[in-house]
């Protein structure tokens, strides 16, 4: 790519800080620490998306176990478990796809998914027996602040 001298990557608009590829050099950044970052950048991503997957379970179970006919409250658990169990998957399957999105689609995909999950942990905090699916919530949002801090 134009501007790319050798031992250089080129910047693409939109990328994290590796080559085009996704799999080569931080720009600017030696053999030895790429390798650490691009491990830790993978892990983070690796992780978010495991967190996600689990947090989409507890909040599809926990909408399940409403009953449709409920209160006002209930209704509230229930669209939300429905809601965040869907922001989970979706941002799972962008967390999947090898640099078929760019960083800002990312960021903004991983920011909607924190909202959410913080938003249902605080809803399930006040249902009994929803500490596990509100304990899913809040892990999936430090793994989406985790990951989050990877990018450039």
């Amino acid at each position: 790519m134009p501007g790319a001298g050798p031992g250089k990557t080129a910047q693409t608009p939109g990328n994290s800080g590796f080559d085009a590829i996704g799999c080569g050099n931080p720009r600017g950044v030696t053999s030895t620490t790429s390798q650490q970052e691009l491990f830790r950048f993978l892990e983070d991503r690796f992780a978010c998306a495991q967190a996600c997957t689990e947090c989409a379970r507890a909040c599809a179970l926990r909408a399940s176990l409403v009953d449709p006919d409920g209160t006002e409250n209930q209704e509230l658990v229930r669209r939300k478990g429905i809601m965040c169990a869907e922001v989970c998957d979706a941002t799972c399957r962008v967390l999947s796809e090898q640099n078929q999105v760019d960083e800002a689609a990312i960021r903004v995909q991983l920011e909607w998914c924190r909202t959410v999950c913080l938003e249902s942990a605080h809803v399930f905090d006040s249902q009994p027996g929803a500490e596990d699916s509100a304990a899913a919530c809040r892990a999936c949002a430090r793994a989406c602040t985790d990951f989050l801090a990877t990018l450039s």
